[in-house]
C-alpha cells in the first residue's frame, strides 16, 4: 500500500507523564480479570521473561537487568550492562534464558552500543544463583549497524534449541532486501553464536528478510513462529515467519494490493501478514496464551501496543495461519505497553513504556477465581547420575519405580545427543557416553534436569 503521511508519527516519540498505579477489573467473556500494579518506579522496562526460579527477569532500556519477585514486586538488580548506549529508542532491548537454565545458566541479551557510531550486538552472560550476579560476557554477534530508532530487537529460543533475533532496518530502508546486510531481518543462530547448517543461505544467520522493525516474537506449540512488526505511517503487521521468506519491506507495506506491490510480491516470494492496522498502533511484545486460567484467551496471541496503549487478544484460526477475531483490553488505563509475559500459572505480566524516568510499572493480570493445583503437570522425578564426571558409561537411577520415562541428554548448545527410555517399573539404567565430546551436558527426565560432566 502507498505510504500516507501522518501527524501521529510524533506521538510515538512523545514523553508521557506517569500514569497513576491503579487496580481495575474487566470481563473476558464470563471470566473476571483483575489488573493490578506489581511494581512501580521503573524506567522503560523492555523485556519480561518468566524464569525457572519462578521470578520475572526484566531488562530496562537504560541497561539494568533485574529479577522481580512476582508476589511482592521487589526488584533485585543483577547487572548494569556497562557499554549500553541508551539514545532515542536504542539501549538494552531483548533477553532470553537458556532452556536448561538450571544446569546451563546462560542469559542472552541484545543491546545498542557505540563503536564508531551506534551498533547492536548479542551477548551471553553466565548467572550465579549463589552470588546473585551475571558475569563472563561472551559476544556472539556484533557490529550490526544501528541508529536511535528501528533496532528491533526480540530474542526467542525455539524448540530446536536455536535462537532467533529480530533486527530493524536502522532507517536504511533498502538494507531490508539486501541479503548481505543483517538489518531488517530475523536472524537464526545456534546457542553458541554459530550459524545453523540448515539456515536458508549457508553461512548466513539470515532466516527471513524484508522486515522494517519487528519487536515481538513467539512460537506456538505447533512450532509456528509469529512476529509483530512496526509499519511506517500505515500497516503495522502480525506475520507468520517462514524459513527464507521475504516480508516485502520497503517495497511492500502490509498486504500486496497496489500494482507495484503485486508485481514485487509475485517475483520475490513475499509472505503477506496475517493482519494489519492502519493507522498504526505501534505493535510491541507478543505472547501465545494457552492456560486454562483465562479460558477465553486460550489459543490466542496477546499483543502489547505502544501508541494504541492497549492489550489486544488475537484469536487464531484452526490452523494458526490466520486471525479469526480481535478484542481490545485496558485501553488507556496504564499508557503505552511494551512487553507481555505469561507465567506457568496463567497470569499475564505487562510492562509500561511511558518514556519518562520512574514513570513505568509492571502490571499483573489474573483470574483470582482460578485455583492453581499441583496436578497441572507431572511430578518432578529426581534422577541420580553416577559416576559423575563419567568416562564411558553413567548409571541413571530413579528413587522409585515409575511409569515409562524418556531420558534426554543434551550438549551445551541444547542439541539432543542421546535418548534412552526407562521401562515402566525399572529404577536403574546404564547409559553409554562413549563418542561424546568431553564437556558439560544436561540430562533430563520429566521436569528433572541434572548436570553431567563427560571426561
Amino acid at each position: 500500500m502507498n505510504r500516507i503521511h501522518s501527524l501521529l508519527t510524533a506521538a510515538l516519540l512523545s514523553t508521557a507523564a506517569p500514569l497513576a498505579a491503579q487496580t481495575t477489573t474487566f470481563a473476558v467473556g464470563a471470566t473476571t480479570v483483575t489488573a493490578a500494579p506489581l511494581t512501580t518506579g521503573l524506567t522503560i522496562p523492555w523485556e519480561l521473561v518468566w524464569g525457572p526460579d519462578n521470578f520475572l527477569w526484566m531488562t530496562e532500556r537504560g541497561g539494568r537487568i533485574s529479577r522481580v519477585n512476582p508476589t511482592t514486586g521487589t526488584v533485585l538488580p543483577l547487572l548494569q550492562v556497562p557499554d549500553v548506549t541508551p539514545a532515542g529508542e536504542s539501549g538494552l532491548l531483548g533477553m532470553v534464558l537458556h532452556p536448561d537454565f538450571a544446569t546451563l545458566p546462560y542469559l542472552y541479551i541484545v543491546y545498542n552500543y557505540t563503536d564508531n557510531g551506534l551498533k547492536e550486538k548479542l551477548v551471553r552472560y553466565t548467572y550465579s544463583a549463589t552470588a546473585g550476579t551475571l558475569s563472563s560476557p561472551l559476544v556472539l554477534l556484533d557490529g550490526i549497524i544501528s541508529t536511535t530508532t528501528h533496532s528491533g530487537s526480540r530474542l526467542l529460543i525455539l524448540a530446536d534449541r536455536t535462537l532467533l533475533m529480530s533486527t530493524g532496518d536502522a532507517q536504511l530502508r533498502p538494507e531490508a532486501q539486501n541479503m548481505a546486510s543483517l538489518n531488517g531481518k530475523i536472524l537464526r543462530l545456534n546457542l553458541d553464536g554459530t550459524v545453523p547448517a540448515d539456515n536458508p543461505t549457508p553461512g548466513s544467520p539470515v532466516y527471513s528478510f524484508g522486515h522494517r522493525n519487528p519487536q515481538g516474537l513467539t512460537q506456538l506449540p505447533t512450532g509456528q513462529i509469529i512476529s509483530s512488526e512496526h509499519g511506517d505511517a500505515i500497516e503495522d503487521e502480525i506475520n507468520l515467519i517462514e524459513k527464507g521468506r521475504n516480508y516485502g519491506w520497503p517495497n511492500v507495506e502490509g498486504v500486496c494490493n497496489t500494482t507495484d506491490e503485486l508485481a514485487f510480491c509475485a517475483a520475490n516470494n513475499v509472505r503477506e501478514p496475517l493482519v494489519t492496522w492502519t493507522p498504526t498502533i505501534a505493535t510491541a511484545g507478543l505472547q501465545f496464551y494457552n492456560s486454562p486460567a483465562i479460558p477465553e484467551w486460550r489459543g490466542s496471541l496477546l499483543l502489547a501496543t505502544l501508541k494504541a496503549s492497549k492489550l489486544i487478544q488475537l484469536r487464531l484460526n484452526a490452523t494458526n495461519n490466520g486471525i479469526s477475531g480481535q478484542q481490545d483490553f485496558l485501553t488507556g488505563v496504564y499508557g503505552r505497553l511494551r512487553a507481555v509475559c505469561v507465567s506457568p500459572q496463567g497470569r499475564v505480566y505487562l510492562s509500561t513504556s511511558n518514556n519518562a524516568a520512574g514513570a513505568d510499572q509492571l502490571v499483573v493480570l489474573e483470574n483470582r477465581d482460578f485455583v492453581v493445583t499441583a496436578t497441572t503437570g507431572a511430578a518432578a522425578v529426581q534422577l541420580r547420575l553416577y559416576p559423575n564426571p563419567a568416562q564411558r558409561t553413567v548409571m541413571l537411577e530413579l528413587p522409585a519405580p515409575t511409569a515409562a520415562a524418556t531420558v534426554i541428554v543434551r550438549d551445551a548448545l541444547g542439541r539432543t545427543v542421546r535418548t534412552i527410555r526407562f521401562p515402566a517399573g525399572q529404577t536403574r539404567l546404564t547409559l553409554s557416553v562413549e563418542g561424546l565430546t568431553p564437556g558439560l551436558y544436561s540430562v533430563q527426565t520429566g521436569r528433572s534436569t541434572q548436570r553431567l560432566v563427560v571426561e
